[in-house]
């Protein structure tokens, strides 16, 4: 097993990184290994230093990649090299060489969000059929909405996570984590609905909630076309991902007066920095505040 083996298996298996953070390192550090060979003949750990590192920075920018990409490149190599660094058995790697890398400024952007009276209008206004793929559809489309949830801890929801009584979910997040999430009352006849179909039409399938038309678990790929195809209908938003929705519950959530704190449990952030970019305030928002407030407004 090589280093970046290694590396793999202590993300998956220690620190119980999400799928998608794996294949994402990997892909990086693959990235890089493929560099090295090509511009010093071999991928050594122990030949590998800062200027290395500057290089493919270099390399990367005049790829085009975004500044965020090249950001989180070579977070991906902090994180391998302080791994390696833990190994007794590599005497010669004293420093990071990813550390202190000179990088590109990242353009921070508001997060987008969908209007709340829009996606009022896309549940509430029969945009969705009332057979299978259809009422599954809205629940994936009121799930992301109504809870917040990622997609990672969609795709693994099953049916035995539901507290219906309580309006209560129980999500698996990041690194294995537990937290319990409250949810819209509209979700348990939406939910009824979906169960019965799919139970009559399909068979039960309790190892997993959402499936395709087939039995199967539905996939990353599919929430993405239905978020997007339903999305467009109601908002003009150059992106539409199933973030986009996580986003628009967090920020409608602050823009009624939740608390940042409890807004971050609800989200399952480790930290309140990453709750405090959905702060922001909308151009309505600061348009009621400005007319309330200002003595010509």
């Amino acid at each position: 097993m090589n280093y970046q083996e290694s590396f793999i298996n202590y993300l998956k298996y220690e620190k119980r990184n999400s799928s998608h953070t794996v294949v994402a390192y990997k892909k990086d550090l693959d990235q890089f290994v493929t560099y090295c060979t090509e511009t010093i003949g071999e991928f050594d750990v122990k030949r590998v230093d800062s200027k290395v590192v500057r290089s493919w920075v270099v390399h990367l920018m005049e790829k085009n990649y975004t500044p965020r990409s090249v950001n989180r490149k070579v977070s991906t190599l902090k994180a391998f090299f302080r791994f390696l660094m833990k190994d007794e058995s590599i005497t010669e790697l004293k420093i990071n060489p990813a550390v202190n890398i000179p990088l590109p400024k990242i353009r921070k952007k508001l997060p987008a969000f969908v209007e709340e009276n829009n996606l009022h209008h896309l549940l509430d206004d029969g945009f969705f059929s009332n057979d299978f793929k259809g009422v599954r559809d809205k629940l994936i489309i009121t799930l992301l909405y109504g809870t917040g949830i990622r997609l990672a801890e969609l795709l693994n929801l099953k049916e035995k996570d539901f507290n219906t009584k309580g309006y209560l979910i129980k999500v698996l997040g990041k690194r294995q984590k537990e937290r319990i999430i409250p949810y819209p009352r509209s979700i348990n006849p939406l939910l009824q609905q979906y169960l019965e179909i799919r139970n009559r039409e399909i068979g039960n399938t309790p190892q997993v909630l959402l499936v395709t038309e087939k039995g199967e678990p539905v996939y990353e790929k599919l929430i993405y076309r239905v978020v997007k195809r339903n999305l467009q209908l109601v908002t003009s938003l150059e992106k539409k991902s199933p973030h986009i929705l996580r986003h628009s519950y967090a920020t409608h959530l602050l823009n009624k007066g939740a608390d940042l704190n409890a807004v971050k449990e609800l989200l399952g952030h480790s930290n309140l920095s990453a709750t405090q970019v959905y702060t922001h305030t909308t151009f309505e928002k600061l348009h009621d505040i400005y007319k309330q407030a200002h003595p010509r407004g």
